[in-house]
């Protein structure tokens, strides 16, 4: 079981890093071509509305209701049962998507209002923001309808399909930005365009996938069915916690749109590197594991899911830590290779940086969350980390407003950093505490061997990285021969030290078999 989750995760991982690449190529285009612009906090502000709806109904909410319930049926039921309750669900949702949909189309001055309270009412940053809002708010649509997709076919062991389908979006964005926007009086409105195309592209690329395997669903509104009562039950406390890191962005925005212009695009662009460890590794692992940890429960195997657990725990540690310090001490090299030309300036080269090493300290508690929330979705009970999710927002808001006196904008990514944090660690505690759960024998070792890595990947980026200054004096090709031998270098340094200490990839392999 352990060897089929560990390729799945691979694949899964696999894609989804050719999805950041190509994300990385998008906004390398976009710092170019747009730069930290008013114009740019405006897109970011109307894309990631949007993008917490999706997170609600797609990624979120949804798929962590949707996915137990449909594991406990293809366990215990017919394959026609199957069948009804998807046709049932797509119908449902389907309605519901389009009515949100509707409405946030219609209020989107209230809603960019809400968000960016610091935007001018009858300013060009307003204006321009509820403009491209209009046009990005039925991409939820589309994008919920994909992750339905998307989650059929995890069920069914297919990750490479939903895992490479945010290809579109990047693609989508890139071609936009360079072929549109010259084309467009406010070129920034390329941007809005393309999230709407790769919606629609994006919902197109899984259909024949569905088909092949013969679950393409058949959309009928049905209320009355039990198990998509039982679904509905789950989503309104899911939709909570589901959303939790997206409210913290935007509540980042809101606040954020206070301070100077740029704050927003510094806090973007730092967040998006971010993304990048999250993505692959605890996006990945949350995704895969999710199926079999609810399948596990459906069945009764207890042992079989603590070991799942247990392997996603360590898996995450094992590679979220190196990410984490890599983000932290390579910070400036890397915003300033990957975004400083064009318009993004040496000043933005700082600014996001200063973003990125704050927010470089929640890579590791954001992918543990994700997977302890992912072990309470599976035994269908939502309301516990709800709870802690709806606890830690608040104490977000209340660091956001204490820290950004003193810090601005680098206070709001550290305020994420801390609350990622104890979200994580309150997560696992009350796990213990409601399922009595224990990982297995050997962490001390493991924890001492990862120690005794991280700390050579340190040294070695500490001595041979150079100072932010002598990044920002060189080209961007200087840029890149510095940059990739640092981040090669550190992999092996880090993947040799743990051999040394006795770390062997088949014990990851096996380690819940």
């Amino acid at each position: 079981m352990s060897n089929n989750l560990a390729k799945s995760s691979l694949i899964f991982s696999s894609m989804t890093f050719v999805s950041r690449i190509l994300g990385f190529v998008r906004d390398v285009v976009a710092a170019f071509i747009f730069g930290a612009s008013p114009g740019y906090d405006a897109f970011v502000l109307s894309f990631r509305i949007p993008n917490l709806m999706r997170r609600l109904f797609a990624e979120g909410a949804f798929s962590q209701a949707f996915v137990p319930v449909l594991s406990e049926y293809q366990t215990n039921k017919s394959p026609e049962e199957v069948k009804v309750f998807v046709n049932h669900i797509t119908g449902n949702l389907a309605l519901i998507l389009a009515i949100v949909t509707t409405l946030g189309v219609i209020c989107a001055p209230l809603c960019i209002y809400l968000f960016a309270p610091g935007f001018d009412a009858s300013g060009p940053r307003h204006v321009l923001a509820t403009d491209m809002l209009r046009i990005t708010f039925p991409y939820i649509f589309f994008i919920s309808l994909t992750a339905l997709g998307g989650s059929l076919l995890n069920t069914h062991g297919k990750f490479a399909v939903p895992a490479f389908t945010p290809v579109f979006l990047n693609i989508s964005m890139i071609a936009a930005s360079c072929l549109l926007a010259p084309y467009m009086a406010r070129p920034e409105m390329a941007l809005a365009w393309g999230v709407l195309l790769a919606g629609v592209v994006q919902l197109a690329f899984q259909i024949p996938f569905l088909l092949k395997l013969g679950i393409l669903p058949r959309p009928q509104i049905n209320w009355r069915d039990p198990a998509v009562r039982r679904v509905l039950y789950l989503m309104p406390p899911a939709i909570f916690g589901a959303a939790i890191s997206q409210v913290t962005l935007l509540v980042d925005s809101l606040f954020a749109s206070f301070l100077v212009s740029g704050s927003i695009s510094w806090l973007y662009y730092a967040d998006r590197l971010m993304e990048f460890p999250l993505g692959i590794i605890g996006v990945g692992l949350s995704t895969v594991i999710l199926p079999s940890l609810s399948k596990q429960h459906a069945s009764g195997s207890k042992q079989e899911f603590a070991r799942t657990l247990d392997w996603s725990v360590r898996c995450v540690l094992l590679i979220g830590i190196p990410a984490m310090l890599g983000l932290f001490l390579l910070a400036g090299p890397l915003v300033a290779t990957l975004f400083q030309s064009g318009k993004f300036t040496h000043h933005d080269v700082i600014m996001t940086q200063q973003s990125l090493m704050a927010y470089a300290l929640a890579v590791l508690g954001i992918m543990l969350a994700k997977i302890f929330s992912s072990a309470f979705y599976a035994t269908q009970d939502i309301k516990t980390p709800v709870k802690i999710s709806m606890g830690i927002l608040g104490f977000n808001i209340i660091l956001n407003a204490t820290l950004i006196h003193n810090f601005a904008h680098v206070g709001l990514a550290l305020a994420t950093s801390i609350t990622s944090l104890i979200n994580a660690g309150l997560l696992y505690r009350k796990w213990r505490q409601l399922h009595a759960f224990k990982f297995q024998a050997g962490w001390n070792v493991f924890l001492l061997r990862v120690t005794l890595a991280a700390s050579g990947l340190v040294a070695f980026l500490w001595v041979l990285s150079p100072s932010i200054e002598v990044w920002l004096e060189w080209s961007r090709m200087q840029r890149v021969m510095s940059l990739v031998p640092l981040v090669v270098g550190g992999a092996f340094i880090y993947a040799g030290a743990l051999l040394a200490a006795g770390v062997r990839p088949r014990q990851f392999a096996m380690r819940a078999a």
